[in-house]
C-alpha cells in the first residue's frame, strides 16, 4: 500500500482556488473515489480538490495515484489498491474515513473493458470484469452504505455505462455487469432513501479516457473533465439514474425500445 500527500505545485498543473459555491457545506466536502487513477475517477478528484474537498483517491496504480496528489495541493491522500482484493475493503474504509475525518461521498470509478474478439469466449476475462465492474463496487458501496445509513446522511455515485442497458454482442460481460450494477445501485437507493442517504446511477456515453482510445468516429465524445462536472451535478441535484451528456437519455430509450428480434441483427 502507498500513501501520499503532496505540496500545491505551479505551472500546468497548478491547483485552483476553491470555486466559490459549489453547493456542499464546507464540513461535508469529504470524499472517497476508487478508481481513480485515470480518466473519469481522476478527473472527478481533480475536480473535488478544486472545490475544496479533502479526498482519498484509491486505485491499483500507486504512481499514477502519488502523480495525482502531487497536482492537487495537498488536499488529496491515496492509497494503491487493487478492488478485486475486497477482503481488504474494510479496513481501507475505516482508514480513510479517519484521515478525512468523516465521509460524506462515496465515487466507485473503477471498471474495465478488455478487447473482446467477435468469437472469443474468454472465462478469465469476463470473470476479471465481473470481479472489478460489480464485486468491487458491491464491497465499497456497502461499507459506505452502513456508515451513510448510521449517520443519515451521504451520497454514493456508481459510474456504470449506457452499455448496461441491453444485451450487447460486442463484450457480453462488460454489459451484463454494469447492468447488475445498475440494479445493485437501484436497491441500494431504495433502501437508504428513508435514512436521508442518496444513490446516484452514471450512465455515461463516450468519454475520452484510455477505454475509448483507438475507437473512430465516437458520437458525443467529451473529455474526461467535463464528464466529473456533469457527474458531480447530478449527485449534487439527487438524481437517481443519469446519462453524461443528457443527450445519451434518447439513445439509450431508443434502445430500449428496439424489440429482441430486431436487436439482435444489429452491431450496436
Amino acid at each position: 500500500m502507498t500513501t501520499a500527500t503532496a505540496p500545491a505545485t505551479h505551472g500546468a498543473h497548478e491547483v485552483l482556488p476553491p470555486l466559490p459555491d459549489c453547493g456542499v457545506p464546507a464540513a461535508e466536502r469529504r470524499a472517497i473515489v476508487v478508481g481513480a487513477s485515470s480518466g473519469i475517477g481522476a478527473a472527478i478528484v481533480r475536480q473535488l480538490a478544486r472545490e475544496g474537498y479533502r479526498v482519498v483517491a484509491l486505485a491499483r496504480r500507486g504512481p499514477m495515484l502519488e502523480a495525482l496528489a502531487r497536482e492537487s495541493g495537498g488536499s488529496v491522500a491515496v492509497h494503491a489498491h487493487d478492488v478485486r482484493a475486497t477482503e481488504a475493503v474494510p479496513g481501507l474504509f475505516e482508514r480513510a474515513a479517519r484521515e478525512l475525518g468523516g465521509v460524506h461521498l462515496l465515487v466507485y470509478a473503477a471498471g474495465v473493458m478488455p478487447e473482446i474478439g467477435r468469437d472469443e469466449y474468454d472465462t478469465a476475462k469476463d470473470l476479471e470484469q465481473v470481479a472489478v465492474n460489480l464485486e468491487g463496487c458491491i464491497a465499497w458501496c456497502n461499507e459506505a452504505a452502513r456508515l451513510f445509513r448510521t449517520q443519515r446522511s451521504g451520497t454514493i455515485v456508481g459510474i456504470s455505462s449506457i452499455a448496461g442497458d441491453r444485451g450487447r454482442k460486442g463484450n457480453p460481460v462488460y454489459g451484463t455487469t454494469k447492468a447488475a450494477m445498475n440494479t445493485y445501485l437501484e436497491a441500494l437507493r431504495n433502501r437508504l432513501a428513508e435514512s436521508g442517504v442518496h444513490v446516484c446511477t452514471i450512465k455515461p456515453g463516450f468519454v475520452d479516457t484510455r477505454m475509448t482510445q483507438g475507437m473512430e468516429k465516437l458520437l458525443w465524445l467529451i473529455p474526461a473533465s467535463r464528464a466529473a462536472e456533469l457527474i458531480l451535478s447530478a449527485a449534487r441535484t439527487k438524481a437517481n439514474v443519469r446519462y453524461v451528456p443528457k443527450q445519451w437519455w434518447f439513445v439509450g430509450t431508443v434502445i430500449k425500445c428496439i424489440p429482441s428480434f430486431v436487436f439482435k441483427k444489429l452491431n450496436i
